[in-house]
């Protein structure tokens, strides 16, 4: 009997405690009238960050939360630390995330979405962040043993964070019609940012970032701010200013006893339709590169992945060399062999270090070439690309 009693008494205490948690957080979201919820395939991180720089130079004060190579809370001022994960990444921790915006009286919170299982992304929007403004950067083929079987089963879980009568903003045109009807159903009203948009941002305002950044982000990002009542110039001044994403693109150039690399460090594109996008824009802008190297990154977590760009490089322009690095290399190397790749062309690479692998890129090199990082800049990514970036003597802003 007494222990049913102490079973009751926990019981209530736990009851009472997720009562308790409920009305904080729905408290503190209604302390911050601007709450947007950036969710998609690619370009989540920047997109965030652009957003929360638009607002930040129009005063407005904000904070923001990215999930992207490192999670990452933005303060007012445009500081940031790395989010504490004590057992590793938990939506709950969004919970958290609010109570501190909320204490720094936050106009605005700016969120990306850090789940992949679509009832997750759905919780995470319905019962965490309540967004006032829903953003969903494109859906293309990632994480499909999650999201999948198909592409378009990626835009239906991405469309699982709709506000509720509210706004959503998309750069996504292949699949638009997903998000049409998922708007409709939840009294939305859908923004779509299409061609012109992109067109209208200018080449010369694409210079002014200091790092590789993309016209659909900076154009969405834009049309946010617009409905926001910022103006372009005042966006684009905050959006410059703005810190980049740990794992964003950047193009360096390194001079090494007479050889010359181009390094463009696109290990945070691991879905098929982006990497081939940089790696056209690579060959393009080194056309005169000797060598063409891949360098992919792989994990053993991620087969699927890895799988996925096996099966599809081998119809893109083709490299020289595919060095292979991280773990479970075996899945990429299985898929690109099985579609026609020539295996001498493929370098494994596992488990050698930053320095052993920069040497071995001096050798295939011979007098130029341009290297692309791919897959994954979680990892061994990171640390290869800061290791490259450290040894160039020009570090560019763009493809020019």
């Amino acid at each position: 009997m007494v222990g049913t009693e102490y079973l009751f008494f926990i019981t209530l205490i736990i009851i009472l405690f997720g009562i308790w948690e409920a009305y904080k957080l729905n408290r503190d979201l209604s302390k911050i009238p601007i709450r947007i919820h950036v969710n998609g395939t690619r370009g989540k991180s920047s997109v965030t960050r652009l957003i929360a720089g638009g607002l930040r130079e129009k005063g407005i004060v904000t904070c923001a939360k990215t999930t992207g190579t490192l999670a990452h809370m933005i303060l007012p001022d445009g500081s940031e630390y790395p989010v504490f994960r004590p057992g590793g990444p938990r939506l709950i921790e969004q919970v958290r995330i609010v109570s501190i915006a909320a204490s720094y009286n936050a106009q605005a919170l700016i969120v990306e979405c850090m789940a992949l299982q679509p009832n997750l992304q759905w919780l995470n929007e319905y019962k965490l962040i309540k967004s006032t403004h829903g953003v969903i950067t494109n859906a293309r083929a990632d994480h499909l043993d999650v999201m999948g079987p198909e592409e378009k089963d990626v835009a239906l879980a991405l469309a699982g964070t709709t506000p509720l009568k509210a706004k959503l903003f998309t750069a996504e045109d292949q699949y638009l019609p997903v998000f049409v009807q998922a708007a409709n159903e939840h009294e939305t009203q859908l923004i779509s940012v299409g061609d012109d948009d992109i067109a209208a941002i200018k080449e010369e305002e694409m210079a002014r970032f200091s790092y590789v950044e993309h016209k659909e982000n900076v154009a969405l990002a834009l049309r946010v701010c617009l409905d926001l009542g910022i103006d372009r110039e005042t966006a684009l001044q905050g959006m410059w200013k703005a810190a980049p994403d740990p794992g964003v693109m950047t193009v360096s150039h390194i001079r090494f006893f007479g050889r010359r690399i181009y390094f463009v460090n696109g290990f945070a594109a691991n879905d098929p339709e982006s990497t081939e996008r940089i790696w056209n824009m690579t060959l393009e802008r080194f056309p005169d590169a000797g060598k063409k190297i891949f360098i992919v990154n792989c994990r053993i977590d991620r087969p699927n992945r890895s799988e996925q760009l096996g099966t599809k490089c081998v119809k893109w322009k083709h490299a020289d060399h595919y060095l292979l690095i991280g773990s479970g290399t075996y899945f990429f190397a299985r898929a690109a062999i099985s579609k026609g790749m020539p295996s001498e062309k493929i370098i494994f690479a596992e488990r050698q270090s930053d320095s052993d692998i920069f040497e071995t890129i001096i050798e295939l090199t011979e007098k130029s070439s341009a290297v692309m990082g791919i897959a994954n800049i979680k990892g061994q990514g990171l640390s290869l690309a800061r290791y490259f970036r450290n040894r160039s003597l020009v570090k560019e802003a763009a493809f020019d």
